[in-house]
Formats: structure tokens, sequence, C-alpha cells
């Protein structure tokens, strides 16, 4: 399990991207409104959706680390897949409303578009902001293992690429070319629902109990490379949060007693969680026929 340094740092991480959030869809808002460009309005939509995003995650995270309890005997890990979920239901809103306004405007509801110097400013400091934040969240969910911390990394990293695509639009637009916004915003939508399929399977696989068939095949391996081990079967693995839970049986030599078969469960128990140190195992020890 996390130590209180760990958790620690889950929470900070989820409590900046809450700040950059926060000042971004400020940003993006204001000056989408000053120059009435469809691609930066929407930019600020997705920013407004990945502040809710950026929310969630905080206390999903800081609910997730709560102890089992007679209620929750696994842990409360299963509120940062919940939370993940949910996150793509908002990014799904942004794409809907992203693609009506497009639409709407491309078929002759013309709105005068003025680009200046802070239209190129506050797309540009987005994306400065938003790799900083996608590079420390994304950091902190691969080395706990957080899939609610994972999201929030892919709502910022969807910013950056949709950030750029908002950028061409602008200068098309100065260029006269005036569906270029409109078009940009497209682009936006279409980064956003790819992301957002992805986010979304990996979400549910996990609320499932989806097996994660590449670390199932490992754990085997493991276990299978140990001598004493005569056979193992009944492997489960299951994810809840930022822990992995794993479940097997193993056949042991006959003639040992329970103190040494113990002995080798502590090994396998060992082993694994050397690679994989945020895992619970539980063993079954069965004499070998």
């Amino acid at each position: 399990m996390l130590t209180q340094k760990e958790h620690k740092e889950k929470r900070v991480v989820a409590l900046s991207s809450v700040a950059a959030a926060v000042f971004l869809t400020g940003t993006k808002l204001t000056i989408g409104i000053l120059t009435g460009s469809l691609g930066i309005l929407s930019e600020a939509l997705h920013s407004a959706l990945d502040l809710v995003a950026a929310m969630m995650t905080f206390f999903a995270v800081k609910i997730a680390e709560k102890p089992p309890d007679d209620d929750h005997q696994f842990g409360h890990g299963k509120v940062e897949n919940l939370s993940a979920f949910m996150q793509t239901i908002l990014l799904l809103i942004t794409c809907g409303w992203i693609v009506y306004e497009a639409f709407e405007r491309l078929t002759g509801r013309n709105i005068a578009i003025n680009v200046n110097f802070w239209s190129y400013l506050v797309v540009s400091l987005s994306i400065i902001i938003d790799i900083s934040r996608s590079r420390a969240l994304l950091r902190v969910a691969k080395k706990y293992n957080s899939q609610a911390l994972e999201a929030d990394a892919l709502h910022f990293s969807s910013d950056i690429l949709s950030s750029f695509v908002v950028l061409i639009g602008l200068v098309a637009t100065q260029f006269k070319f005036m569906e270029a916004d409109s078009i940009a915003a497209m682009f936006v939508a279409i980064i956003v629902f790819i992301i957002t399929f992805k986010l979304g399977k990996k979400a549910i696989d996990a609320l499932l109990d989806k097996t994660p068939g590449i670390l199932h095949i490992h754990i085997h391996d493991i276990v299978s490379s140990i001598p004493e081990v005569k056979y193992v079967h009944d492997l489960r693995v299951r994810t809840s949060g930022s822990v992995t839970f794993v479940d097997m049986n193993i056949h042991v030599n006959p003639n040992m007693t329970v103190g040494e078969a113990h002995q080798i469960s502590d090994i396998i128990e060992f082993t694994i969680k050397e690679k994989y140190p945020n895992v619970m195992v539980h063993i079954h020890e069965e004499p070998h026929e």
C-alpha cells in the first residue's frame, strides 16, 4: 500500500492541476469573448470541463487513499476508476458542443473574429502550461498506477493538441480564410473524441474487473519460474485504483510441512512485489499429486 508521503504527492499534483485549469479557463474565456473566436471559446469550454475533471480527480485521489473498512473491504480504489469514467462523459459533452457550434457557423451563421496579439498569447500560454501539467500528471500516474491522474493527464494532453489546431486556425483567419476557425474547432472535437474513447474503454475495463492481460502473463511467468512450485492455477488479477489484487492456487511437494509451504508463498509474494510494488497477493497452497 502507498505511504502517506506517496499519497501526498498524488494530492499535490492533482491540486496543482485544479489551479492550472482555473487559470486557463478564465484566460481563454476572456480572450475568446473579446475576439469572437470559436476555436478559443471551444478551448475555454474544454478547459472548463478540464477544471471539473481536475476537481473530480483531486477528490477521487483523496477518497481512494482511505483504508479498507467493513463496507469496503478491498479499499476505495475504484473511486479513481469511476472518476476516470465520469471524465469521459465530460469529454463527450465537449465534443458535442464544439461540433454543433462549428456546424452552425459553417452553414451560415457568421460571427466576426478579431484575431490579435492576445489571441496568440493565450493559445501559446495554454500549450506551455498544458505540456507542464500533462507531464507532471503522467509521471505520478505511472509511478502509482493511478487511472484518475492518468485521465487528468489525458485531458491536458488533448488541450495541447487542440491548442495547436486552434493556433493554425487563427493564422488562417488572418489570411481571410474565415472558415478556418470552425474547421479547426472540428479537429478539436475529433482529437477529444479519440482520447475519450481510449480513456473510457480503460475505465470501463477496470470497473468491470477485466483481467489486465500482460500483467496476468507476467505474474504467471514469475510464479512458474520458482522451482518449488509444481503447478499454478486459478490465477486471478484485478485492479482497483492504484492497487492490484492477485489471487492464485499453487501446488507444492506434498511432503512439505505447512511452514515450508508458507515460505514458498512468501517467496512468491516478495518476488511479485519486487517488480510490482503496489500489489496485494493472496496464495492458497495445495499438495501436488
